[in-house]
């Protein structure tokens, strides 16, 4: 059986075991969150959107189209969008 080699980096997610690219949420979406005016609500939005779409986009606001569709089409139950 041959072993698979991979870069500290990256993590094995799923089903099919693909290599992912490893993000630490937390300290991402702090800094991302960080002049928020609701500090705590957007990094819970943030955490959900970078699980689900492993990125986050530099800066405090603004370029979300750099994480791509993943990131800019989601949505709340109310129809905002959700990820900061």
């Amino acid at each position: 059986m041959k072993e698979m080699e991979y870069d500290e980096d990256q993590v094995m997610r799923g089903a099919n075991r693909r290599l992912m690219q490893y993000i630490d949420c937390g300290g991402e979406c702090k800094r991302r969150c960080g002049a928020h005016s609701r500090p705590n609500r957007c990094i819970r939005a943030c955490g959900t959107c970078c699980r689900r779409c492993r990125c986050v986009p530099p800066g405090t606001s603004g370029n979300r189209e750099m994480c791509g569709t993943c990131y800019t089409s989601m949505t709340t139950h109310g129809n905002k969008t959700k990820c900061p």
